[in-house]
C-alpha cells in the first residue's frame, strides 16, 4: 500500500492534507495506512455519515510521525486544524483526538461569537450565544448529558470525578469541557458494535476509568443515547445534502452543524 495508501485515504475522505514524517519508512507507512483505513472506516460506520463528516468537510489534516511530543502519542492542534499521531503511537488514540477536531470545528458553527481557538463544549458551558438550528439543539443535549446532572441542578458525575482528579494533581486538565467531551466520545465509540483498536481502548478497565474519568452508568447510557441521536440526525442531513449536490465541496452556512 505504501504512500499510495495514504493518498487513497486522502482522496476517499477529502482530508485537506496528510503529512508523513521523514523518518517513517516505507514499511511503516504501509502498516500505518492499513491501520488508519480500518479505523476511519469504523469511525464512519459509527457516526453514520458520509466521508465528508470524518474529514469535517475537508477542513481537517492528518499527520503521522510529524512533530511528536514527549509522552504524547496523539494530539490535535487547533491553529492548524491538524490531528497528529506519533510514529509509535499506541492503540486507542484516534477517537479522542478526532472529537477534539469536531468540537473545535463546531464552535463557530454552533455559536455566533466563539473565538477561533474555542471548542463548542467550552462555549456551551460559558453560555455563549448559540445558533438556532435543530442539529445544534441535539449537540447541546450531548453537552448537557456530559457536563450536568440529569435534573440540571449540579455538575455531572463525570465532571465531579474529573475535578477531583485535577485537585489531586494540582492541575486543570481532566475537568476541561473539551477533555470530558472527548473522553465521553471515546466511551460512545468503545460501546459501538464495531471499532478498530486504533480508535479507542480503556474506557471501562483502565486506571482512569476506575477513577471515574470516563462516564459510568447511568450517565454513560444517557451520553451514548444523546450522541447516537445527534450523529444519526447529522448523518441523515449530510446524506440528503450529498444527494442534492453530489460529491465534492459543499457550501458553508453558519447554521450548518457540519
Amino acid at each position: 500500500m505504501g504512500n499510495s495508501g495514504f493518498a487513497a485515504i486522502r482522496r476517499q475522505y477529502e482530508f485537506r492534507s496528510i503529512g508523513i514524517g521523514n523518518w517513517v519508512t516505507a514499511d511503516e507507512q504501509q502498516r500505518a495506512a492499513h491501520r488508519f483505513a480500518g479505523a476511519l472506516e469504523d469511525l464512519k460506520t459509527i457516526l453514520g455519515g458520509p466521508e465528508s463528516l470524518v474529514s469535517l468537510r475537508g477542513s481537517l489534516s492528518l499527520e503521522y510521525g510529524i512533530g511528536g511530543q514527549r509522552g504524547v502519542s496523539a494530539h490535535y492542534t487547533p491553529a492548524k486544524r491538524s490531528l497528529s499521531l506519533a510514529k509509535n503511537a499506541g492503540a486507542g488514540s484516534l477517537a479522542h483526538e478526532w472529537f477534539h477536531a469536531l468540537d473545535h470545528y463546531l464552535a463557530t458553527h454552533a455559536f455566533t461569537n466563539a473565538p477561533p481557538d474555542c471548542f463548542a463544549s467550552a462555549a456551551w458551558l460559558k453560555e455563549l450565544q448559540p445558533v438556532a438550528h435543530p442539529l445544534n439543539a441535539l449537540l447541546f443535549r450531548c453537552f448537557r448529558a456530559i457536563l450536568v446532572s440529569e435534573d440540571g441542578s449540579e455538575p455531572s458525575a463525570l465532571f465531579r470525578a474529573s475535578a477531583r482528579m485535577d485537585g489531586q494533581l494540582g492541575t486543570y486538565y481532566y475537568s476541561r469541557p473539551e477533555e470530558m467531551g472527548a473522553r465521553a466520545f471515546e466511551a460512545f465509540v468503545q460501546d459501538a458494535p464495531v471499532n478498530s483498536p486504533l480508535l479507542v481502548r480503556g474506557t471501562r478497565q483502565s486506571d482512569e476509568a476506575r477513577a471515574g474519568l470516563y462516564p459510568q452508568e447511568p450517565q454513560r447510557t444517557a451520553i451514548n443515547l444523546a450522541f447516537g441521536h445527534y450523529f444519526r440526525s447529522l448523518g441523515r442531513a449530510l446524506f440528503r445534502e450529498f444527494h442534492k449536490t453530489g460529491p465534492g465541496p459543499t457550501p458553508q452556512r453558519q447554521s450548518d452543524a457540519v
